[in-house]
């Protein structure tokens, strides 16, 4: 948030979201909470699974860390420029743009982030700044999306959360009915969010896809 402006409820948000609460494999197996794809340029270590393709690639981080500290440089694109030229709390304006801007196809993304943020008070680790260190915080990130556009293929984007299916439980729920709707057996529904028994909580997300 204070390298690069992005409020930290919306990384967060998208964390939780990207990964289903940090339990999809992609998240338990390499440390991947953001659905990120290799790229030309990618350098570390490769995670293949079906997506939009077959044996789609997809990064592998050392650690949870790692992988937020990428999901931030992999923003400094030139279609999410606009972004950082928001006030670095303002997460209503981030979630709005970053749908608008083609980072999801699901058209409820930004309410989703909102959503979230609110629910659990995520807010309150944002900071605001003043004019000075907004524009000297433009300009420098600004100059790293120029760079970026000249070395760095755009053909990476993250995993839409609607392709990952996260279903949030609703009152009158059970995992016998969430997983009939989504064409699951319970164990099935049960092993992808490595849960240990039927109890659900309001609220919760759970990956409800293959």
């Amino acid at each position: 948030m204070n390298s690069y402006g992005i409020p930290a409820s919306i990384t967060l948000a998208q964390g939780l979201l990207e990964s289903a609460n940090g339990n999809s494999p992609l998240a338990r197996e390499a440390n991947n909470h953001f659905g990120i794809k290799c790229t030309s340029d990618w350098k570390g270590g490769s995670f293949f699974k079906d997506d939009d393709a077959i044996d789609d690639c997809f990064r592998v981080y050392h650690s949870a860390e790692d992988s937020f500290r990428d999901h931030s440089e992999f923003l400094l694109r030139k279609r999410y420029a606009a972004l950082f030229e928001l006030d670095k709390d303002d997460y209503i304006g981030w979630a709005k743009g970053l749908k608008q801007a083609g980072y999801a196809t699901n058209p409820r993304y930004a309410q989703l982030l909102i959503d979230l943020i609110e629910r659990y008070g995520l807010y309150t680790y944002d900071r605001g700044e003043k004019a000075p260190e907004k524009i000297y915080r433009e300009e420098r990130v600004m100059t790293e999306i120029a760079e970026n556009t000249t070395k760095e293929p755009e053909q990476a984007t993250a995993k839409p959360p609607l392709q990952m299916n996260i279903h949030e439980v609703k009152q009158g729920d059970t995992l016998f009915s969430i997983s009939k709707r989504y064409n699951l057996t319970t164990e099935e529904l049960k092993n992808l969010n490595s849960l240990k028994d039927d109890d659900l909580v309001l609220g919760q997300l759970l990956l409800v896809s293959k």
